[in-house]
């Protein structure tokens, strides 16, 4: 059922846009720089686009194979502690030209996939269940953090876009889910966010007379909840002892608390892996 309103058509646009990003960045790349070792510890480029391309085949199999992706669950809570760095290595070793097409063919069916989905529907995951629309939003994260480990790596400096406001988004939904993870009672009352954006304007979530506030940038914000960069490295502020904790474990991503990394003034290295 196609979306009438667009939404579904407008996010995956943006998811494949951030994918032809990171595509760009990797496709010339030799043998030897496919295996260079990036700032998640242990993974090399290749890790960080299996990874992708593992992820982005269970969403394939979430929206269009509900029995694969049920088994891909079953198979995954056997090892839950293990399963995406076994996915990941799994994939990292099929040669680099052949898991680049195999990612490009996979983003394009995930595309397809998420473009025909019924709009309502709620899509299963390894979290909990998410529209086409969030399940675009959640790949767009996942593509945009899992780059920047890349660009890092490549010693490329980030180029924000308006897209990094998906990823601004789904750390401003997770709030909740970050405190309940880290086996914390979510605030009740909620925040407000005030972000700048890459272009100058401001992006705005919560309502204006919360007591509890965040602001900084955008792209400070994403590096953030993706836990690609320590609180310490970041131009993000919070005001009230809530906001503040919530920048301490914030987390966009699914899966146990991450580490994060290590304050960048501290070390040569930018720390552990994350989802």
């Amino acid at each position: 059922m196609p979306d009438p309103s667009g939404v579904v058509a407008s996010v995956v646009d943006d998811l494949d846009a951030e994918g032809a990003y990171l595509d760009e960045l990797v496709s010339g790349l030799s043998e030897s720089e496919w295996n260079s070792p990036t700032p998640a510890t242990g993974w090399t480029i290749a890790h960080q686009i299996a990874h992708l391309a593992w992820t982005d085949d269970a969403a394939i199999a979430a929206t269009t194979e509900p029995e694969r992706f049920q088994a891909l669950v079953t198979s995954a809570w056997k090892n839950p502690a293990g399963f995406v760095d076994d996915g990941a290595a799994e994939w990292a070793a099929i040669p680099p030209a052949e898991l680049l097409e195999r990612w490009r063919t996979g983003r394009a069916a995930l595309s397809k996939a998420l473009r025909n989905a019924d709009p309502k529907v709620k899509l299963p995951w390894f979290g909990p269940p998410m529209s086409p629309a969030s399940m675009a939003t959640a790949r767009i994260m996942e593509t945009w953090a899992h780059g920047l480990d890349v660009a890092d790596t490549l010693g490329i400096a980030p180029q924000p876009t308006s897209r990094i406001k998906h990823v601004a988004h789904i750390g401003v939904r997770t709030r909740d889910f970050a405190f309940a993870l880290n086996q914390l009672q979510p605030p009740a009352e909620p925040f407000r966010v005030e972000l700048v954006a890459p272009d100058g304007s401001v992006w705005v979530w919560g309502p204006d007379n919360a007591s509890q506030r965040v602001t900084g940038t955008a792209l400070d914000f994403c590096y953030l909840v993706t836990q690609r960069r320590h609180r310490a490295d970041v131009d993000v502020r919070a005001d009230g002892p809530d906001a503040e904790k919530w920048l301490t474990i914030a987390q966009a991503f699914a899966g146990p608390p991450g580490n994060g990394r290590e304050p960048q003034s501290a070390t040569d290295s930018q720390g552990v892996r994350n989802e």
